[in-house]
């Protein structure tokens, strides 16, 4: 080996020692994450905590962290073969020009994760649903389908609005649901002795004595809340002033058996609307705390960024009334973002930019997104969820409430949007001032502590419906355990 080939292997080596030694960065952390190198992360993450003395909230966040990567990698399942196999049925002649194409316009969500192009679990669905072109080839294979909950509304919101508008009231009588919900740990997910803690969704009840939420809709809406049983007597239901409603319980794993916390409930829900068109609405008090809180920002996920001002000033223009204010975002979000299957909220860092950016969203995206707005438009709005209970159609849902002074807190659903099936103008926006009985509310707010506390993040940061559990060892995520719900319905 001649000097200059030694030299230069002395380089290489003195190079390859000194970088071992050199410490970690969390610079370095973010830019391999960010790269989509998941696993090297991950294990710089590791070398970090172990050089350096780091308090519990650190390393509870970058535990997180770790664990926030390891969600987006189950999130992000499907190779291009299976996602072309599906697309396959409707566009035989699919080719790379055309996959290339929806994913630049953000029609097929993709990430490359390790070095392999991965994408969303429902990437391949979300395609028809986004696409207005894929989804009307779909729609002539398939043939045009109603949905169950499309059936109930069809029948039930004009005898919500005939109701309404003749009595001059603005809620219906009631709907009794009875409700079983279980959530059931798998085999062995926590060691054989090991405690496990539950939080099941359970309906909200009165609203504490605020005027921040005394007025909430919300609270007419759903009443008579009872628990008819539960599978273990020792239980804590949480106090009306937690904005997620709980019922939290405790059991011991067994080796080999799956472990169920269940519960069982009724309780009465009305429709709700509001005839605010032409209703003289008083100008806000803009002083009150009301106000001021439920038109601020509330990082992550409402920031009034400089997107958000732009799209907000464009919609809104110089109207000036705040109902006809909020209906203009209403429309504009319902018209601009399809629905589509959504990633897990815990893996997305601001939803409403991800809207804007992917233009698509699930129920709870695009109500944040109204939310922000809203907001940033001068009118207070919060965020309300749980299921929508409609028959042959139960399923996790969220939607909003804004504040009309005069009036109190309106309920709107932007994810159900225009109603396309009347042409009666009341029943075509009835959800921009209005709710249907088939609700069951369970949260008044969004990422807000559980009770009692969650020693570890929870599976769903921002929502509370399908549950929660952890034990001592960390927190059980939804590939751990699974959820089901049963309703039966009685009219008053």
């Amino acid at each position: 080996m001649d000097n200059k080939v030694k030299t230069v292997s002395f380089i290489v080596l003195f190079w390859l020692l000194a970088s071992c030694t050199q410490p970690v960065t969390m610079q370095q952390v973010y830019r391999e994450k960010n790269a989509g190198n998941f696993t090297q992360a991950t294990l710089l993450i590791d070398e970090y905590i172990a050089g350096n003395d780091l308090p519990d909230d650190t390393l509870y966040c970058l535990d997180f962290l770790k664990d926030r990567m390891r969600r987006i990698t189950m999130d992000f399942n499907k190779d291009e073969a299976s996602v072309l196999a599906y697309i396959r049925k409707y566009y035989p002649d699919v080719d790379d020009e055309m996959m290339k194409k929806w994913e630049e316009e953000k029609k097929l969500e993709y990430m490359v994760i390790d070095g392999e192009k991965k994408y969303f679990s429902q990437a391949a669905a979300n395609l028809f649903r986004i696409d207005e072109v894929a989804k009307a080839r779909k729609r002539e294979a398939d043939g045009v389908q109603t949905s169950a909950s499309a059936k109930t509304l069809q029948t039930h919101l004009p005898e919500v609005v005939a109701v309404l508008s003749a009595t001059g009231k603005t809620q219906t009588p009631p709907v009794t649901m009875k409700v079983k919900y279980a959530l059931t740990v798998k085999p062995n997910a926590v060691p054989d002795g090991e405690t496990v803690r539950c939080w099941l969704p359970y309906p909200r009840e009165t609203s504490p004595d605020s005027s921040l939420f005394s007025v909430s809709t919300g609270q007419r809406r759903q009443t008579a809340v009872k628990l008819l049983a539960v599978s273990d007597s020792n239980y804590v239901i949480s106090p009306p002033s937690y904005a997620h409603r709980t019922l939290y319980m405790e059991k011991t794993a067994r080796k080999d058996s799956a472990l169920t916390f269940s519960i069982e409930f009724s309780y009465r829900s009305a429709a709700e609307w509001f005839d605010l068109k032409n209703k003289t609405i008083p100008p806000y008090d803009t002083e009150s705390e009301l106000y001021k809180t439920y038109t601020s920002e509330r990082p992550p996920h409402i920031v009034f960024t400089d997107s958000i001002k732009a799209i907000s000033q464009r919609i809104v223009g110089n109207e000036t009334h705040p109902f006809l204010k909020m209906q203009k975002i209403w429309k504009w979000v319902d018209a601009t973002f399809p629905w589509a299957s959504a990633r897990e909220y815990s893996t997305i860092g601001n939803i409403p930019e991800y809207v804007l950016e992917n233009r698509h969203g699930d129920c709870g995206q695009v109500t944040l997104l109204f939310i922000t707005l809203a907001r940033y438009s001068g009118i207070p709005a919060r965020w309300q969820s749980g299921f929508m209970m409609h028959p042959g159609a139960v399923n996790l849902h969220d939607w909003s409430e804004y504040y009309m002074e005069g009036t109190g807190w309106i309920p709107m659903d932007e994810s159900f949007g225009v109603n396309s099936f009347s042409t009666d103008e009341r029943i075509v926006n009835f959800y921009s001032n209005g709710m249907d009985a088939y609700r069951w509310i369970v949260n008044d707010d969004y990422s807000c502590p559980l009770f009692p506390e969650k020693t570890f993040p929870r599976s769903e940061t921002v929502d509370f419906q399908r549950g929660e559990v952890e034990w001592r060892g960390g927190n059980l995520y939804f590939d751990r355990w699974e959820w089901d719900v049963d309703v039966s319905y009685e009219k008053n």
